[in-house]
């Protein structure tokens, strides 16, 4: 039995699509988790985290508006790892996507040769 992926993710984004395609074309069965329907919780997000092996800033959809409203590059550098996780909480659109949770491990963002290790 194939363990259960979870594919968390932001439909409009393009990078998440991508990656959805590659997962279809693969024929790799996931539940698909909208981030902003169905946000990420704390305790999820430092499971993934220590999971993942990633510094937390990779969890930080940096691209993204919010995370350049809120001028979080200046402020990430003074965090503690716990407000890090706390203001990841607050809102999903703050979370780097799409992530890939398996039981081999946690990414975050797309690129092929990380997704190939974990499925």
């Amino acid at each position: 039995m194939q363990d259960q992926i979870l594919f968390v993710e932001y439909p409009k984004c393009t990078t998440c699509q991508k990656a959805k395609k590659w997962l279809q074309e693969r024929c790799i069965e996931f539940v698909d988790r909208h981030i902003r329907d169905a946000q990420p919780t704390l305790e999820e997000l430092k499971q993934w985290h220590k999971a993942s092996g990633l510094p937390l800033k990779r969890f930080f959809n940096t691209s993204g508006m919010l995370y350049k409203e809120m001028k979080l590059k200046d402020r990430l550098p003074e965090m503690s790892e716990e407000e890090m996780y706390r203001l990841l909480a607050i809102d999903g659109m703050l979370v780097k996507r799409p992530i890939l949770i398996t039981s081999k491990g946690v990414t975050t963002g797309f690129k092929e040769a990380d997704w190939e290790k974990l499925i």
